[in-house]
């Protein structure tokens, strides 16, 4: 049978008032329902806002601590549930089982290590001009911070946003995606046990599933909500970003982006195959710093698209729970946009060196799957080298010298993670100084994370106010007053 989730609201499982659901189903097998979640309406959305707003004053002045000892908590009951949470995910998100428990680990991690912070982030002390005076910062929480998460990475995302809000004193609206919001609601069943063990005023943590524009929309726009932070498309990123600056918020918005690995002449190509099948393929190319394109010194093209083009034959494409090489596409409509993608490719005439269309077999008819493919015979122009495609794509340019090389990674509207494989040190070291990116890798995949420093991107692939995770994830939800006490 079927299980039905509830939305969280004010300490409580709560049905949305339109007694309606929707249905989670796995894209790797459409006949398989893997969960029913409300379909909530703008009523439920306020009414959660309102929980979190009389509940601010109660969490603000809960101390450090005790905040993060409700946070670690949560993690250790997370961590109990690692194996049940990762292959929910890997059901109703499509990625492989490791993927999913590397993902899993990930956001038991985050919640550990902002459970720890919690007892530090405070402000700093300053040497004052005058004797007889203490100088000195405190860091307060915002309010109320509306948090708007996608269906790509979807226990990790919601973590690093949750995590660190709650963690510096706010209170929290979290609308989660409608294509896989069931993992995180067993981390909102983790959450709601540690709550009642450690008495967590009611209203602290709300999170609901439905629309962008039913819930979404009131996150953004209500007078309560003090901050938003949003995860998602360009379009609907530039949207929200005009609403809550209107309406005077603080806005946090990470987009898209079409990142770019340079192949120099000295690089290894094996390496460098490996680097990028490794950035392009994984979680089948849905990732915001997958790596889409790929540009190769014109002396090594020819060696380093065999290399990619073997590694791509040799991805084992199935069923997530199954752990292969690749899953499929999370849902129709994202198979659907890589292949129109990759047909505009060919009409702007392209060669496919891999891929390019859907398995054939028995194992693939009712899920969403798609080749990895392999693109050359592009200019720079082309329309899928400079428009996100998300999928497991890469378009191959080339280049005769580093000044060409760099020029061409910059060459997008975009500017999230950024790669090259090199054993030339000083070429290294410009592509570092000249890139328009917000994450530079040298020598590894564009994708890949660690949890504790910064994440953000540059250009149209970010609003640029502030970065996400580690301590500057928290002081977005903080503001500062500076405090002079003379004696």
């Amino acid at each position: 049978m079927t299980q039905t989730f509830e939305n969280y609201v004010d300490g409580e499982w709560r049905a949305s008032e339109t007694g309606e659901t929707f249905e989670v189903v796995n894209p790797s097998d459409t006949t398989e329902i893997v969960a029913e979640c409300q379909q909530s309406s703008e009523a439920d959305a306020n009414g959660a806002i309102e929980a979190a707003a009389a509940a601010r004053d109660a969490w603000k002045n809960t101390p450090g601590p005790d905040r993060g000892a409700f946070l670690r908590t949560t993690a250790k009951k997370m961590d109990e549930r690692r194996d049940e949470l990762a292959e929910t995910l890997s059901r109703e998100e499509g990625k492989t089982l490791s993927e999913a428990t590397g993902e899993t680990g990930r956001a038991v991690n985050i919640f550990y290590y902002f459970a720890e912070r919690a007892m530090d982030y405070a402000g700093e002390s300053y040497n004052p001009s005058a004797q007889g005076q203490n100088l000195y910062t405190v860091r307060e929480p915002m309010g109320v911070a509306g948090l708007i998460t996608p269906w790509n990475y979807p226990i990790a995302i919601p973590a690093w946003k949750m995590a660190p809000a709650l963690a510096t004193g706010n209170t929290v609206v979290c609308k989660l995606s409608k294509e896989a919001p069931t993992v995180y609601l067993k981390v909102m069943e983790c959450m709601a046990e540690a709550a009642e063990e450690h008495d967590v005023p009611d209203g602290v943590v709300n999170v609901l599933t439905g629309s962008g524009e039913n819930v979404g929309q009131p996150i953004v726009t209500h007078d309560e909500v003090d901050a938003v932070s949003f995860t998602g498309s360009r379009q609907v990123g530039d949207m929200i970003y005009e609403q809550a600056t209107d309406a005077h918020k603080r806005i946090q918005t990470e987009l898209g982006s079409k990142n770019p690995t340079v192949i120099t002449e000295s690089a290894d190509i094996e390496q460098a195959a490996d680097i990028v099948s490794g950035g392009a393929f994984g979680v089948t190319g849905q990732a915001c710093t997958a790596t889409e394109r790929v540009i190769v010194h014109e002396s090594v093209e020819d060696e380093f698209v065999d290399a990619l083009v073997e590694r791509a034959e040799n991805t084992e494409i199935g069923h997530g729970v199954e752990d292969p090489g690749m899953g499929p596409k999370a849902s129709e409509s994202e198979l659907e946009n890589t292949l129109d993608y990759i047909q505009t490719a060919e009409d702007e005439g392209a060669t496919i060196e891999y891929g390019g269309g859907e398995p054939e077999g028995d194992e693939f008819e009712n899920g969403h799957f798609v080749e990895p493919t392999v693109l050359s015979g592009l200019d720079s122009d082309a329309t899928v080298m400079q428009e996100e495609v998300f999928g497991p794509f890469v378009g191959v340019l080339t280049y005769s010298d580093i000044d060409e090389a760099i020029e061409l990674a910059n060459d997008v509207e975009y500017g999230l993670a950024a790669g090259i494989v090199t054993d030339d040190h000083s070429e290294a070291n410009r592509f570092v100084d000249e890139i328009d990116f917000g994450i530079v890798k040298v020598n590894e995949a564009t994708t890949g994370l660690e949890l504790h420093v910064p994440f953000g991107g540059m250009n149209a692939s970010s609003s640029e106010t502030y970065r996400e995770q580690g301590e500057e994830g928290m002081n977005y939800f903080t503001i500062i007053k500076t405090v002079y006490d003379s004696y």
